[in-house]
């Protein structure tokens, strides 16, 4: 249930990852020495694009490689103080590719026949659209000086609060009664008796959840603020209007398909309200759901599974859409590309992390048999199917934005619900049915909570540093806002700033909204593979290979799709809502 990482480096001592971290040294100060003699001036341009390019190809495949291993060795091991350190050590060296970074954006930008140029070389030819993004984004630099000082800066700033709420996080202890007396649980184990059948479980549980939080709000506050501190003035330097504007160029999505989903979805909350209320009623509640029973399995059928056992359910299910898909996940279950088990100083929540270098994927989870947790790994696989279809891609045009990120995982999560659906007698499906329209709950409802939760933060943080009070009533607030009458607003959580690591990310503002995108596209394309069968199989994986050089406009339209109109996203709720229309007629009394 533990990974291995022996196709990165067999240790931190090993020749392989000694001679990689002094090469990333090395090519820094060559790149730095390159740009800063020939990006001067414009003679020569092909040469110096295609110098330049080669440089950050080999840069960014070692990167990957060293950062990787550190980075995922810390994930399962909060205090592994040899894996720390080297982060930390390469990271700080990062910085200095600042220079050579802000030299070539500003030297193509001043190229003025840069389409002519690219299309006389096959390596710059292939890397087109990067560089023309590149060339656009130049817009927003600041002075050679000014970009190396925050860079160095963040290495003191953000990174530095990052990795204070990973520590606090991922080795917080929980105490917990059980069986008649108090025991100790790490934070992961806790949340994910929220999925236990028992309702005192899930009560005690949650409340033990929220008093663990105590010990680390001032601490986690003071690395909100100055995370999104930073971000505000560095955003505000560059010439974006609002961290939101920054994110959406980042992201390449235009701001008409974000207020196009968000449109459709005002417009169908109404219906999962509809649903948090029956399931309140089913579970004997009169004033909505309380939270701690927002994850309650329901039905007569309690699906469990082992870890191996969970595998076969999924390499069986995802062989029911396509063979290929089927087999990457028994490959990576084969060669132990999972870290499953819970454990004290292993973070919380599920990831994958696709390493491009070695044309494999890591997939972090804290797995304990549920249904729930089964399709967590079908999602996370989903990432790595994605990083599968682009391992024939250069590792520079493999990069996504974040709201195409969760195309393929919520695509592999609808793939098993449906053929389990289909597998189970009514009592059953009825389980499943009402996991599924939870899991979209969360995708649709929460994620639009949290999106108002960081809009709000941002407007505060301009003014002034949040306190704790301000943070968990913002949170309470937009909680009230989503769920509206479907929670019981005396029993929400008012620490969900707390646990969402994304929160902590300097790079990684508003990543709510891509999930609720990648739910609606994946929901929409999984409908055209109803209609399409086995033909659109290759048309899928042929857009997932193209992912990492097309805005989204584009992407969608590769499969006739307009995303920049509320009708397509209003398409996939309904199919949602129907879910929502046979859950209610189940249970209906």
């Amino acid at each position: 249930m533990r990974w291995n990482l022996d196709a990165l480096y067999r240790s931190f001592q090993s020749p392989e990852f000694k001679k990689d971290s002094q090469r990333i040294l090395t090519l820094i100060e060559e790149v730095n020495e390159f740009a800063e003699h020939e990006l001067g001036t414009k003679e020569k341009a092909k040469e110096k694009i295609e110098k330049y390019l080669t440089y950050d190809l080999a840069l960014t495949k070692l990167i990957s490689k060293v950062l990787g291993f550190a980075s995922l060795s810390m994930s399962v091991d909060a205090k592994n103080e040899e894996a720390r350190e080297h982060y930390a050590r390469i990271a700080m060296k990062l910085s200095e590719l600042t220079k050579a970074e802000v030299l070539f954006k500003r030297f193509l930008s001043q190229v003025e026949n840069l389409e002519e140029i690219l299309s006389t070389s096959a390596l710059l030819e292939e890397h087109a659209f990067i560089l023309q993004e590149i060339k656009k984004e130049a817009q927003y630099l600041l002075s050679n000086e000014e970009e190396m000082l925050i860079a160095k800066l963040s290495n003191t700033g953000s990174k530095a609060w990052t990795n204070l709420q990973n520590i606090l996080t991922s080795t917080l202890m929980v105490t917990l009664e059980k069986d008649g007396q108090e025991v100790s649980m790490p934070l992961p184990a806790v949340r994910n008796l929220a999925y236990d059948k028992d309702q005192e479980v899930r009560k005690k549980a949650f409340y033990a959840e929220l008093s663990a939080y105590e010990k680390v709000e001032e601490s986690s506050s003071a690395a909100l603020n100055g995370i999104k501190g930073e971000v505000l003035t560095v955003s505000k330097l560059r010439g974006f209007a609002t961290p939101l504007e920054e994110t959406l160029v980042q992201s390449r999505m235009e701001k008409e398909t974000l207020e196009a989903m968000f449109t459709a979805i005002e417009e169908f909350l109404p219906s999962f309200r509809k649903y948090l209320q029956r399931k309140a009623t089913l579970l004997g509640h009169e004033k909505g759901l309380p939270f701690y029973d927002l994850f309650a399995p329901m039905g007569e059928s309690q699906m469990s599974f082992t870890y191996e056992e969970a595998m076969d359910y999924i390499v069986k299910n995802f062989s029911t859409f396509s063979q290929r898909l089927g087999n990457y996940a028994k490959e990576a279950y084969e060669k132990n590309w999972m870290d499953v088990e819970p454990r004290e100083g292993k973070r919380g929540g599920a990831f994958c992390s696709n390493l491009h270098a070695i044309g494999e994927s890591r997939i972090l989870s804290n797995f304990d048999g549920s249904f729930s947790n089964m399709t967590t790994l079908a999602h996370e696989l989903g990432h790595g199917y994605h990083g599968f279809n682009l391992k024939d891609e250069t590792i520079l045009n493999s990069s996504y934005p974040m709201p195409i990120a969760e195309t393929a995982s919520i695509l592999c999560e609808t793939i098993v619900v449906q053929a389990a659906l289909k597998e189970m007698n009514d009592k059953e499906a009825m389980t499943i049915l009402e996991q599924s329209i939870s899991d979209a709950t969360q995708v649709i409802v929460d994620i639009y909570s949290r999106y108002l939760f960081e809009t709000k933060l941002f407007e505060t943080r301009e003014d002034h540093p949040l306190s704790v009070k301000e943070l968990k009533n913002n949170m309470l607030e937009a909680q009230k806002i989503a769920y509206g009458d479907g929670l019981d607003e005396g029993v929400l959580h008012p620490y969900m700033w707390l646990n969402k690591t994304h929160y902590y990310s300097a790079g990684r503002n508003f990543y709510n909204f891509p999930y609720a995108f990648g739910l609606l596209f994946s929901k929409g394309l999984y409908a055209l593979y109803l209609e399409r069968g086995a033909s659109f199989v290759p048309e899928y994986d042929a857009l997932l290979s193209v992912t990492g050089k097309m805005d989204i406009k584009d992407v969608a339209k590769l499969m006739d799709i307009d995303v920049t109109k509320p009708d397509f996203f209003r398409n996939s709720l309904r199919i949602i809502e129907k879910d929502i229309e046979k859950f209610l007629a189940l249970t209906e009394k």
